[in-house]
């Protein structure tokens, strides 16, 4: 518990910096994002994991009826439609859906796993994972909706479901690789295509990883100091405080910062893992739920860092996915919180 507390509260002091540097507004709503995180994950401690996982189904068509509402009452924002207005604050039910949706998926699967018809069990959860895929894909916000098929295959693997299913959806998902290219938007297609072709076009889909990886190298060993990254505060690198925090945080405290934060979310890690071995034998329905929900988490946890960092240092194509506790915004950091305070930490 310790030291998956203070890795977190060390990432939020990093986060709060790295933003004052970048616009004073920006640090001290994320300051206030991550008090109301800490009172969060208090809270739900309290009321205890239980009463969420009586509640999954609840949860889960709660959320699918917010990410309808979406299209409706949704803020369109460049071009997507992910946000609700709050007035204080912008709410994104596809991102705190993830930790419903892990919670959902791992109760499900651990109830039915033993049923005699385990493909109809596989086609029901798969089922599960079409509906929010479909409707954060549509927003349209792929680099989410992909967050949702990680998390789910990575339960399905390590339960009793039968692999040959996953197999057969994968070879299904491999073939059909090439028609999916027309469904994807035309800006999605540029940034696949900018990624292959990187010494093309700087001044257009190119320029947003060119300007990330020229943040993050500018950095070099020891940073240029709090405040003095110019990429950022010249407004030279966009989305300097969301999607490319990263990179304005290698910019502003070099190597150092950029390796200690990976540490940081390595330790974190770490703890989760442990969980997960801890639980890997079990056999009580009880226990299998919370290694699901551990696997689960961890892996949500491990595809937005990975992604975000490689789309920052330019090694994968550009994704709107945050990183967690780093990037800036409430809704973001509500996900983690949710996440970590249904984790049944002290069973390390």
């Amino acid at each position: 518990m310790t030291l998956l507390l203070t890795s977190s509260i060390l990432l939020g002091i990093f986060s709060f910096f790295n933003l004052l540097g970048i616009n004073q507004e920006f640090a001290i709503f994320q300051l206030v994002f991550l008090i109301l995180g800490a009172v969060l994950f208090i809270f739900i401690r309290v009321i205890d994991a239980e009463y969420f996982k009586k509640n999954y189904k609840f949860f889960y068509w709660l959320f699918i009826f917010l990410l309808i509402s979406v299209f409706v009452i949704g803020e369109e924002i460049r071009g997507s439609k992910r946000w609700i207005d709050l007035y204080f604050f912008n709410f994104q039910p596809s991102e705190i859906f993830k930790v419903f949706f892990i919670v959902f998926i791992a109760k499900f699967i651990s109830l039915r796993e033993e049923d005699m018809d385990r493909r109809r069990v596989f086609a029901l959860a798969l089922l599960y994972l079409f509906i929010p895929f479909f409707l954060v894909f549509k927003q349209p916000d792929l680099g989410n909706a992909l967050s949702y098929v990680v998390i789910f295959f990575s339960i399905v693997l390590f339960s009793k479901i039968p692999k040959k299913y996953i197999v057969t959806l994968v070879l299904i998902a491999v073939l059909a690789l090439p028609l999916s290219w027309n469904v994807l938007r035309e800006y999605q297609k540029q940034r696949v295509v900018s990624f292959f072709i990187p010494n093309d076009d700087f001044q257009g889909t190119n320029y947003n990883m060119l300007q990330s990886k020229i943040s993050a190298g500018s950095g070099k060993f020891s940073g240029r100091g709090l405040g003095y990254g110019t990429q950022s505060k010249l407004f030279f690198l966009p989305e300097s405080h969301t999607d490319f925090a990263y990179s304005s945080l290698s910019e502003q405290f070099g190597f150092i910062g950029a390796l200690s934060v990976i540490i940081l979310y390595f330790l974190i890690c770490l703890k989760i893992i442990k969980l997960i071995i801890k639980n890997y034998t079990k056999i009580d329905r009880e226990e299998r739920y919370y290694l699901y929900y551990s696997v689960g988490f961890l892996s949500y946890f491990c595809f937005q860092i990975f992604v975000n960092i490689a789309m920052n240092l330019g090694s994968f194509p550009i994704a709107g996915v945050s990183l967690p506790i780093l990037s800036y915004g409430g809704s973001s950091i509500a996900t983690y919180a949710l996440g970590i305070a249904l984790m049944p930490i002290d069973r390390v």
